[in-house]
């Protein structure tokens, strides 16, 4: 039987906070993961709190976000569908097909992320 990895929340805020750190703009930076990642080796004596095996996962969800990857670790999965539905804020709408997770793919989270990545009243 497959064993089955839980969400580890510190990457995925971490991830959050420092995935689009090295961005040039909001157009077209196709390095910008990869600076990050470099980023982030930067900052490994300050990271003393993660265990390695997240701190390879932060590196690579950091470095391969924007390649159009779908597989990966669970939480890897995770960070990668939390970027791409904010793509509502450079006028691009999420495609399930760029989605990893099963929930992300869902049309009421699609359409709800949509909207909140471009600042409309969200229905709760």
């Amino acid at each position: 039987m497959k064993e089955c990895k839980k969400f580890n929340n510190l990457d995925i805020e971490l991830f959050a906070f420092l995935h689009d750190s090295k961005r040039s703009n909001d157009g077209v930076d196709a390095d910008h993961g990869r600076r990050a990642a470099e980023f982030i080796k930067e900052l490994k004596d300050n990271l003393v709190f993660l265990k390695k095996e997240d701190f390879d996962l932060l590196l690579f969800a950091c470095e391969r976000h924007s390649d159009g990857l779908t597989e990966a670790d669970i939480t890897v999965q995770t960070c990668w569908d939390a970027d791409r539905l904010d793509l509502g804020r450079v006028c691009i709408k999420p495609d399930p097909k760029n989605l990893c997770t099963s929930i992300a793919k869902t049309q009421q989270v699609i359409e709800w992320a949509n909207r909140r990545s471009l600042n409309k009243p969200l229905p709760y």
